[in-house]
């Protein structure tokens, strides 16, 4: 047995990540959505209309879904090498590269599934692909969004993270017991991501500071109900988190409330679910309250990449278990490091240097872990489905296969 055979025989075979069995289920699959905003149904779905044909027939879905993640990426990259303190300011066009990087990313994303339409092409692993790059965007969109508020290495840019996760974690809890992808109207994905691209166009005109101006100078009248201390960016973050809270938390709660009635099961029963992002967010919190390193040395974009590694995963199993018809999943083995390190940060185990280390190995663990777990679970959705996941299978292999 040679070394690279060793060491596959330590990690998770395809069958622990997915059955065969519950491959087989993949061929009940109908994808359902359900969008309510007005500004999709009256702009931005001629947009998208018009921007699919831009896209040649031979280019499959998974790539454009793969490239637009990319324009994100890319902008983090310039964010590390050009401000990685988040704050700046940087040059006038850095936060038009931001907001043009969102835009693109929006775009590729709702043209996607135009293409597997107009292709002929759509399956099952494409909602598995489109989703869990969206989930890895929650943390990426949420650093870039941080760094044109200026909001720096501190509590504001977690809780820009904090919202675009838990949001997006409700929403595929929601859709695992609905069956539907319900958007309401106004939603994420499309008034709160124009919204960002705005705001990323103003700070490159005005700068950023305009967002760290006293909440009763930025917010006149409504500035003054909150305290005298505050910017206008904690206001807004305010604002933000009671729309979460009131506008998408307690609707997928009411919608799943819902679903289960009508299917006669127990909505009291899918609540311990939601522990799974108690203890993820949780545990983010109590590293971070005891850290001693991550602030003050400047980590906190990789300490950011390690935890929305490991929420990719949290959410992409629960898609998968969606897709496949698989039990609720209520662990991954991701979360260890997070649970582990605000167990050690907490008893004040760490010193600057040991936690830095141990953050590093953290997150090459999430990571690796993670792309193991992708590449193996596409793999096996290929394999069963006759199709590859950049490229478009032609149809007479398609139909073999089924």
């Amino acid at each position: 047995m040679d070394v690279l055979s060793r060491a596959r025989s330590f990690l998770p075979s395809g069958d622990e990540y997915v059955t065969e069995d519950a491959l087989k289920n993949l061929r009940n699959y109908k994808y359902c959505s359900v969008d309510k905003s007005f500004l999709t149904k009256y702009l931005y779905r001629h947009y998208w209309e018009w921007a699919v044909t831009l896209f040649p027939r031979w280019m499959a879905p998974n790539l454009i879904t793969l490239v637009g993640l990319s324009f994100e990426v890319f902008d983090v990259l310039l964010v590390l090498v050009i401000m990685p303190d988040l704050v700046g300011p940087g040059p006038a066009w850095l936060y038009f590269a931001f907001g043009i990087g969102m835009w693109l990313y929006s775009t590729f994303d709702n043209v996607d599934g135009k293409q597997a339409r107009r292709t002929g092409s759509s399956s099952p692993l494409g909602e598995l692909f489109d989703h869990g790059c969206d989930a890895l965007n929650c943390t990426i969109a949420g650093i870039v969004e941080a760094s044109a508020f200026a909001c720096g290495i501190s509590w504001q840019t977690v809780t820009i993270i904090f919202f675009t996760t838990m949001t997006f974690f409700f929403s595929t809890w929601e859709e695992y017991h609905t069956g539907v992808l319900y958007l309401g109207y106004i939603n994420g994905p499309t008034e709160i991501l124009t919204l960002a691209v705005l705001a990323c166009f103003a700070s490159g005109i005005w700068g950023p500071e305009i967002w760290h101006v006293p909440a009763a100078k930025g917010l006149p009248g409504v500035g003054l109900l909150f305290p005298a201390s505050w910017e206008l960016m904690d206001a807004m973050l305010a604002i933000t988190g009671a729309a979460m809270l009131f506008g998408h938390c307690l609707v997928c709660c009411w919608n799943v409330y819902t679903a289960c009635k009508e299917k006669n099961r127990s909505f009291v029963a899918t609540l311990p679910q939601l522990v799974q992002y108690v203890v993820f967010a949780s545990s983010c919190y109590v590293w971070l309250s005891n850290t001693t390193t991550i602030f003050v040395n400047n980590h906190l974009v990789l300490f950011l990449v390690t935890a929305g590694t490991a929420f990719g995963r949290i959410v992409s199993k629960i898609i998968l278990a969606h897709l496949t018809e698989m039990p609720f999943p209520s662990y991954t083995v991701q979360m260890v490091p997070l649970v582990v390190g605000a167990i050690l940060a907490r008893l004040g185990l760490f010193s600057p240097s040991t936690e830095l280390l141990f953050l590093v190995l953290s997150c090459m663990f999430v990571v690796a872990a993670y792309l193991h777990w992708a590449l193996v679970v596409i793999e096996r959705f290929c394999e069963f489905l006759g199709i590859n996941c950049l490229s478009i299978t032609p149809r007479k292999h398609r139909e073999k296969a089924e």
